[in-house]
């Protein structure tokens, strides 16, 4: 039923201002819409998707994945947003560490996690398909 349907994710923000500033500056994504009035920034994604940060007075408390854009080359895109000035996270865990880079090589995916300036986790996945990229 929603299988040709995009998803919007929705990440909180404690100031919208410098959401914006990260997410347009940083990550190059492009503000749809934005009216201080409404309290919500809503950024045009890849591949029709969305999303949208709404005002909240209290910070985030996830700490898991919130996010993820999918793309192409992991590696060169943590080497293209770390030279923008976004800081990649080193997980040191059971079954989970990450490279020098901050990407680690999991069944069929290489993932790097950042947050933004509100606390969101936001990943960068690239799909690997049996030792080689998938669709290559």
């Amino acid at each position: 039923m929603l299988t040709g349907s995009p998803i919007i994710a929705v990440l909180p923000a404690t100031d919208l201002d410098r959401a914006r500033r990260f997410y347009e500056e940083k990550l190059g994504l492009r503000v749809l819409r934005y009216d201080p009035g409404d309290q919500g920034i809503l950024f045009e994604c890849g591949g029709g998707s969305r999303m949208y940060m709404y005002q909240r007075a209290e910070p985030t408390k996830a700490e898991h994945t919130v996010a993820m854009f999918e793309v192409e080359d992991v590696e060169r895109a943590v080497d293209d947003l770390s030279a923008n000035g976004v800081t990649f996270e080193q997980y040191d865990l059971p079954g989970l560490q990450t490279n020098e880079k901050g990407i680690v090589e999991m069944e069929g995916e290489r993932t790097a996690w950042f947050k933004d300036p509100e606390g969101n986790i936001v990943a960068l996945g690239q799909m690997v398909e049996r030792g080689r990229e998938a669709g290559r």
